[in-house]
């Protein structure tokens, strides 16, 4: 993306993506997603690189429920499916946001009614259907993937009811990918009990593997609600504190132990205590040996959960490429502070003041400093005893790209301390552990910095002065403008004060 020399005032991360009248018109989107499974109508809306969720339905229809035996869509599902779409498109009408863009997955191009279903959906609710292949569904699987990570390195594994996908990740572009019938629907159908099954499952993987270059010790991408169920399996087998699936990394050998963990389970109190539907907890058995075994041959150096798949990789399909180069956090961020914030804008003059007290940053703790001074005042409209609990559960549990789970931590103490000098003794606190001691200290100044720094508004674009820190000899000095001195009053001071103490530093405060 070329940039005029304004944009460079906005620093490395470029101007804003909504201020483009062309990302505006991405701003919201509706997508229909017709699975094996399930049957969901997904409305994107806000910043265009990185969507939020306006409506998000669901309906676990079952089209594939038996397609194995009959060759034919369920037809309770069909019922089921039909009613959905017409919701949907009703919904869609009433928003003004049709036509909606619709695709249908593995049950209905597999299914010999699937063309005569189609037909039906077009004709009774206007909404046409593009009944997509395996390997496109993969493609727009891996999209969705990169519309988290920019840039990934890796392999998708998509599981549906009836399928499963897998794509290549090179520098942000899909590579080769193929589909199977490895998904629990189809696996239902095989005769000869478990044992015939697993080494249906074993034959099949070792296919794939072969097929995509043999290729070991990758990331993993996992795309879909069966291996949604099992992420949330393992987090309950940990007592993991940070139930957000998005960008959850497990170790291979988490996996063999969740397999475990959920033969030895009774299924019904697994599925109470996991928060999983029915329908979906009576695939997880069946999905749980797949991913043991596409684990076991393709050796991933880890795994990491995405709750972005097809539905958001049609809406990258549409990004042209500037902005799919963007990122998404830094965007989702900029559109809360245009939206929600008192003075837009402020955050990057912010950024810019912190920053001399982060000198050993690279890149991506500069992103979170950036996230951070974004957010910092977006929560002011929280009653005051609460806006430190608010800002911290908006950040960690917010829909956001690209962000590790250690690095919502990190954000969300920062953004605590904006507001409050103590983090001990809130709700959050067994969350504080996902971050190392020396990380949650760094937050705490970052925090105490944003905080400070707000005492000192003036303009949105005028700086107040800067910040001068010299770890060696332990001094941090403030050097105010002229016209930012009336404002270091004696709360300023103290908050000034509050920081220098973090540091372990001497404070000292210079005019002109």
């Amino acid at each position: 993306m070329n940039e005029t020399p304004k944009d460079f005032d906005y620093g490395p991360f470029g101007r804003p993506l909504f201020d483009d009248p062309k990302a505006r018109a991405l701003s919201r989107i509706g997508v229909i997603d017709v699975g094996s499974n399930s049957v969901r109508l997904v409305i994107f809306d806000g910043a265009a690189r990185s969507p939020a969720y306006f409506y998000n339905e669901k309906v676990m229809a079952g089209l594939g429920s038996g397609l194995g035996e009959t060759g034919r869509l369920n037809p309770e599902g069909k019922v089921r499916a039909l009613s959905a779409i017409r919701r949907f498109a009703a919904l869609a009408d009433s928003l003004g946001i049709s036509p909606l863009t619709a695709v249908a997955t593995a049950a209905m191009r597999d299914a010999e009614d699937g063309p005569e279903f189609r037909a039906e959906i077009e004709r009774e609710t206007g909404v046409r259907i593009f009944v997509i292949d395996g390997k496109e569904e993969a493609r727009l699987s891996a999209q969705g993937v990169l519309l988290g990570w920019p840039g990934s390195f890796g392999l998708v594994c998509d599981i549906g009811g009836s399928s499963m996908e897998l794509a290549n990740l090179r520098d942000g572009e899909v590579g080769r990918r193929l589909t199977s019938a490895l998904g629990p629907l189809k696996l239902q159908g095989i005769k000869g009990g478990k044992k015939a099954i697993t080494a249906h499952i074993r034959e099949v993987v070792q296919g794939i593997f072969e097929e995509m270059g043999g290729e070991t010790g990758q990331r993993l991408f996992l795309v879909g609600g069966s291996w949604r169920a099992i992420a949330r399996i393992d987090m309950e087998r940990r007592d993991y504190p940070l139930h957000v699936l998005h960008e959850y990394r497990m170790k291979p050998s988490d996996v063999s132990k969740t397999a475990e963990f959920i033969r030895k389970a009774d299924p019904s109190d697994l599925r109470s205590k996991c928060r999983i539907s029915e329908a979906r907890m009576s695939l997880v058995p069946l999905a749980a040996p797949v991913l043991s075994e596409v684990v076991r041959t393709f050796k991933p150096k880890d795994i990491t959960i995405s709750s972005y798949g097809i539905r958001e990789g049609m809406l990258y399909e549409q990004m042209p490429p500037h902005l799919r180069e963007r990122d998404p956090l830094i965007e989702s961020a900029r559109f809360a502070e245009a939206k929600d914030a008192r003075m837009p804008g402020f955050g990057r003059t912010l950024y810019d003041f912190v920053m001399p007290l982060f000198p050993r940053a690279d890149w991506q703790k500069k992103r979170i400093i950036k996230a951070a001074c974004l957010l910092h005042d977006v929560s002011w409209r929280a009653h005051p005893d609460y806006r430190a609990e608010v800002t911290f559960d908006n950040a960690t549990r917010a829909n956001l790209g690209g962000l590790k789970h250690g690095e919502r931590i990190y954000l969300g103490l920062a953004l605590l301390h904006r507001y409050s000098s103590k983090r001990e003794g809130t709700v959050y606190e067994p969350l504080f552990a996902l971050v190392s001691d020396q990380e949650q200290a760094e937050a705490e100044v970052l925090g105490r910095a944003m905080r400070f720094g707000a005492m000192l508004w003036m303009h949105a674009e005028e700086a107040p002065g800067r910040l001068e820190w010299q770890p060696k000899k332990k001094v941090l000095s403030l050097h105010l403008t002229e016209h930012a001195r009336p404002l270091f009053g004696e709360v300023a001071e103290s908050r000034f004060n509050a920081l220098a103490a973090a540091l372990g530093a001497e404070a000292k405060v210079k005019v002109g």
